[in-house]
């Protein structure tokens, strides 16, 4: 369950799209489906949703049946932006990779509770950070892949070229990988988060289907649909999105607060109805900035302190090392391998 009593849900339409992949496999869509009492006319309505643990059945079930473990990362390389709704045409519309990005860190709670993303730059780099917030189980390394492969697939068709980088994964490494060589990106796991990291030059980049009209009225409509979530849920999207300034550093409460037209005391409020408080979410926008800024060999460890907000190097080595278990200096030579 989320903080706010709701149960973690993903579209229902990814389940169609493995079912597909599935009868690529010479299985039925019912021999998938059947068990565990799905419809796929059902699974076909527009903002139709499935409970996590069942998303995870389906996936198991998958692998089950085709004796293909690593099937999330098939479902990934046939992902399409399409495929996210109106988030997908939003994306797909945008003027610039950038652009097409933010859209989805923004609206992603349109699509599910169960995932989170947000996007950092540092210098020359960029990281889009997915944030796990369900228990998906023997399931996670399948749909995470299928996730990060699939954001990788649709950066490519929509800038019309190939996007260099690499993937972190809170995961072990699958058995399963060896001998598979269907990624190009390079793959590290047992992270201390899920992300793509990749060159900031990319961000400018334009899309191929920019469509200033068009985007504006899905834009309008993803902002009914995000208002349609409540204040509260609404609002930890925008808090997340404003706590770092573009000019380098973090944002206040006060700060924020003041940016979002709202007293201190009714952010601190709609903040705790989300069970999170503003220290929790700088926190983990400390952590994901610093991950990013760590793999930059120019920086010292002075200065990426500096940039996170702490006077005293000491005192971001300690909340380093709470974050992911091994100092800054251990982190930074395994990231710049």
């Amino acid at each position: 369950m989320s903080d706010r009593g709701e149960p973690y849900t993903l579209p229902a339409v990814h389940a169609l799209h493995l079912a597909d992949l599935v009868a690529s496999s010479g299985f039925g869509q019912e021999e998938l489906l059947g068990p565990l009492g799905l419809d796929a006319a059902a699974l076909a309505v527009p903002g139709a949703q499935l409970p996590v643990p069942v998303i995870v059945e389906l996936f198991e079930r998958a692998r089950t049946l085709t004796g293909n473990p690593g099937i999330g990362i098939q479902l990934g390389l046939q992902m399409r932006a399409s495929a996210h709704g109106y988030l997908g045409f939003a994306a797909m519309t945008a003027s610039t990779l950038r652009e097409a990005l933010e859209t989805a860190t923004r609206f992603v709670p349109t699509r599910t509770n169960a995932l989170g993303l947000s996007l950092h730059v540092s210098g020359s780099s960029a990281s889009l950070v997915i944030e796990e917030r369900a228990d998906f189980g023997p399931a996670r390394d399948t749909i995470l892949f299928a996730l990060a492969v699939g954001i990788w697939q649709i950066g490519d068709a929509l800038t019309g070229r190939e996007l260099s980088g690499s993937a972190d994964f809170a995961f072990p490494r699958p058995a399963y990988l060896d001998g598979l060589n269907v990624v190009r990106q390079a793959l590290r796991f047992g992270q201390p988060l899920t992300q793509l990291v990749f060159d900031a030059g990319a961000l400018t980049l334009p899309l191929t289907m920019a469509d200033p009209v068009s985007r504006q009225l899905v834009y309008s409509e993803l902002e009914r649909s995000l208002e349609g979530l409540g204040a509260e849920h609404e609002i930890l999207a925008r808090v997340r999105g404003s706590v770092e300034r573009t000019t380098g550093g973090f944002r206040s409460l006060k700060e924020v607060a003041s940016g979002l037209h709202i007293s201190t005391r009714t952010l601190k409020r709609r903040l705790a109805a989300q069970g999170v408080t503003y220290s929790d979410v700088l926190e983990e926008q400390r952590r994901e900035k610093a991950l990013l800024l760590l793999r930059s060999p120019s920086l010292s460890l002075d200065e990426v302190a500096e940039q996170l907000g702490y006077s005293d190097t000491s005192n971001f080595r300690r909340a380093f090392r709470r974050w992911t278990g091994v100092s800054p200096a251990a982190y930074r030579k395994t990231a710049a391998r």
